[in-house]
């Protein structure tokens, strides 16, 4: 086989058949099946093509470190069936494509030459920073194209886990404090009880129940929503997006519990759960390994987490969810 262009040349007798049956690799004009390294690895070990050399692997890693990486991802993707079109051989077709994407997917019962795609994908391992302001454009050019955006981590023992990214705006049922109540909280009698937040000893109605956590004899407020009663200018980015929850509708409260900072109930509480968690960006840093578990645990209470994205000054909320279960690329177990 000859390399070049990031791209092994197979002209063997299974060059049709992998292509036309399972869209592996790209073919030319003359026949010959065009493989990426991983597409080559894959089709070795699942296709009984022969590697070029004995000592292929070792001379490919050194040359494409992320290959066995790669290799877990399209195995993933590749097992259940589904058809995957990398984006070596993308220039080829008429799809078009974001230009971070790694590759679109297929479902198993239609084909690239005849057919849209379903999904465009993104792989990361669990150690590489969550780039939110990256990801949510990513999401938006994906989901133009009514698409799911996929992205797939591989962990350091090669295992593969799915998540889609999409963007939410919560919306909630109700009524959105006006800075003049907001105003007339600061002149209730209130003591600083340390790290910006305060009690209000009132045992007057509250009139911004979406506001504070009700204590006896007063009320708790963060330091995020003393900023907001007290009208502080610039606030800080904690006290905006509180702010635009408010305004959205919805009733935050602490969401420690799940590993974020807010939980969100779009109805007065008691009513039903709250069906949003949201982190603060500023609070931590977060690799993937951080996302991939905060999103597991808002399944797992069925809700959904949200990480807010400011851009240009304007506020998204980019979704991190588990799929489906039969969405759920994984690889075989490695023992």
């Amino acid at each position: 086989m000859e390399f070049r262009d990031g791209c092994w040349s197979y002209g063997g007798q299974a060059a049709d058949r992998l292509w036309n049956k399972s869209a592996l690799g790209m073919p030319n004009q003359n026949g010959i099946l065009h493989l990426t390294s991983s597409e080559l690895l894959f089709c070795h070990k699942y296709r009984h093509i022969d590697l070029p050399s004995s000592n292929w692997l070792m001379e490919m890693l050194s040359l494409e470190p992320n290959l066995i990486d790669e290799f877990s991802i399209l195995e993933a993707l590749r097992m259940p069936g589904n058809r995957i079109v990398l984006h070596n051989h993308l220039h080829q077709m008429n799809h078009s494509f974001a230009k971070s994407t790694w590759g679109l997917r297929w479902d198993s019962n239609s084909h690239p030459r005849n057919s849209d795609p379903v999904s465009e994908i993104r792989w990361f391992r669990s150690t590489d920073l969550f780039n939110p302001v990256e990801l949510i454009e990513w999401s938006k050019l994906v989901e133009n194209k009514n698409r799911i955006a996929e992205i797939l981590i591989v962990d350091d023992e090669q295992a593969v886990v799915t998540y889609n990214l999409a963007n939410i705006s919560p919306k909630g049922q109700l009524i959105s404090p006006s800075q003049s109540v907001l105003n007339k909280l600061n002149s209730e009698n209130s003591i600083d009880i340390g790290e910006g937040n305060r009690f209000f000893n009132s045992t007057k109605t509250w009139p911004v129940e979406q506001l504070g956590i009700p204590m006896d004899e007063g009320r708790f407020l963060d330091s995020y929503s003393v900023e907001l009663i007290q009208n502080q200018n610039p606030l800080s980015s904690g006290a905006k997006i509180l702010s635009d929850l408010l305004s959205r509708g919805l009733h935050p409260r602490p969401g420690f519990k799940y590993g974020t900072r807010w939980r969100c109930y779009d109805q007065p509480i008691g009513q039903d759960h709250a069906p949003w968690l949201i982190s603060d960006p500023d609070e931590k840093s977060m690799d993937w390994g951080d996302a991939c578990l905060t999103s597991r645990l808002a399944s797992g209470v069925n809700k959904t987490w949200l990480y807010p994205v400011e851009n240009n000054g304007i506020l998204g909320f980019l979704a991190i969810t588990r799929p489906p279960t039969n969405a759920r690329w994984n690889n075989p177990i490695r023992k």
